[in-house]
């Protein structure tokens, strides 16, 4: 009867019925100990759980390395040396674990809820980044992870080609160059078409914000002469251009300052907007402009002047604010919002 191989990594292969057997000298398996030894002090060890010197002979034995317990004490202190953090506890039994790692458990976490909470990273990608976070701790303390995992439930972007997108539009910005591309919509039967009829628009790129769960591009647009903010999602099609970028009036721009204007990236006139705040929603104005706001207290309210660009989302954030907000000047703003509420009332009247 014919032998058959069957190929499951590069150190080892399965002969005839399924018998596997290395195919690496065992001189070269031997110089590998060190490695695989820091592997299993990663993947197997925490501050909850720690291995002794045999467990680790016994681990190393399933990768067919053999160890004896003086060369384990020499590649611990090897391996300390290299800036792994082993600590040793002595009691009955002395037991060894990696103590610190780039990432530690409560960072790890922090990461998952954003991968999670993240709208524009599709369900699939989540798994997968997460997955590759859990790499970054201990078997043990990476079921601490799973068990927070939760992203059936998210309104998730189908569209993954976002992480492409985001990817080309940071090399243009390194290479000063500017980009093309069409623009999405969707219609009523949720049918995704192109914006312009399919016309390219021709921007230079000045930055990515991440905001409301979306990623934004900040550019300026050659045909409108202004800068603009584009949802990278519905970006497709990106060309890197020769020309170079025309963002010599935004290099020094305040992002986060700018992003505080634009209420959901729907921009308007910019003017200077005096409200009147119930002193119940201080919480609610700093979450929105900031710490740095100017606050004016007066009794049972107080004023701010903030910098916004005026828009029809700009009023609607103010109307779900109801009775707590008001609009102090410009007289045009007051008017506006006042046209803003006629407009609501008409529907249901």
């Amino acid at each position: 009867m014919q032998s058959v191989l069957w190929y499951t990594n590069p150190s080892r292969v399965i002969i005839g019925e399924r018998k596997e057997v290395s195919i690496l000298p065992k001189s070269a398996k031997q110089k590998l100990k060190l490695l695989y030894l820091m592997k299993i002090l990663l993947e197997k060890t925490d501050e909850n759980n720690m291995l002794t010197v045999s467990q680790m002979i016994e681990q190393l034995a399933r990768y067919d390395i053999r160890a004896e317990r003086k060369s384990i004490y020499d590649d611990l202190e090897a391996l300390r040396v290299y800036g792994v953090d082993i600590e040793c506890v002595k009691s009955k039994t002395t037991v060894y674990y990696v103590a610190s790692r780039t990432f530690e458990l409560p960072e790890l976490k922090v990461l998952v809820d954003s991968v999670q909470v993240s709208k524009f990273i599709s369900f699939r990608k989540s798994i997968q980044l997460i997955k590759k976070l859990e790499t970054l701790c201990s078997k043990h303390e990476a079921q601490a992870l799973n068990r927070q995992v939760f992203v059936a439930n998210r309104v998730k972007m189908m569209n993954e080609s976002i992480y492409y997108n985001v990817d080309k539009i940071q090399n243009a910005i390194s290479m000063d160059k500017q980009i093309s591309y069409k623009y999405c919509e969707y219609t009523l039967t949720k049918e995704k078409r192109f914006k312009r009829e399919g016309e390219r628009y021709f921007v230079s790129p000045c930055a990515l914000h991440w905001d409301d769960e979306n990623y934004y591009l900040l550019a300026y647009e050659n045909a409108a002469a202004k800068i603009k903010y584009f949802r990278v999602d519905k970006m497709e099609d990106i060309d890197i251009l020769e020309e170079k970028r025309n963002c010599e009036d935004y290099s020094n721009i305040d992002l986060a300052a700018y992003a505080k204007k634009v209420f959901r990236m729907f921009g308007g006139e910019e003017q200077i907007v005096k409200l009147e705040f119930d002193n119940t929603m201080i919480g609610v104005v700093i979450d929105q402009f900031g710490k740095d706001v100017t606050i004016i207290p007066s009794d049972d309210h107080f004023h701010i002047n903030v910098n916004v660009e005026v828009s029809t989302h700009f009023f609607g954030w103010l109307f779900s604010l109801g009775e707590k907000v008001k609009i102090i000047s410009p007289e045009k703003v007051v008017e506006g919002m006042k046209q803003h509420i006629e407009m609501v009332k008409k529907l249901y009247s």
